[in-house]
């Protein structure tokens, strides 16, 4: 069963677009919506591992010079 995340996070004034379109371009994000919260960014990601969920999160995401913060929630899927 695959793992599904939210991954929120904060980004330069100004840069939030870039950041959206970079995020609709890494494997595994399924959805990216900009959001007007504490947060400025929502990604939803899906992963087959935690291993390849921390590689997204950690390698990819994190890694875009413009986002500043990631607060990362794994969601439990019911079936």
């Amino acid at each position: 069963m695959a793992i599904l995340a939210f991954v929120m996070m904060n980004v330069k004034v100004g840069t939030d677009k870039d950041v959206v379109n970079r995020l609709r371009g890494l494997k595994g994000v399924r959805e990216v919506y900009e959001v007007y919260a504490v947060y400025d960014i929502i990604a939803i990601v899906e992963a087959e591992t935690m291993a390849e969920l921390n590689n997204i999160v950690n390698t990819e995401v994190r890694k875009i010079e413009s986002v500043t913060s990631t607060n990362t929630i794994i969601a439990e899927k019911y079936p």
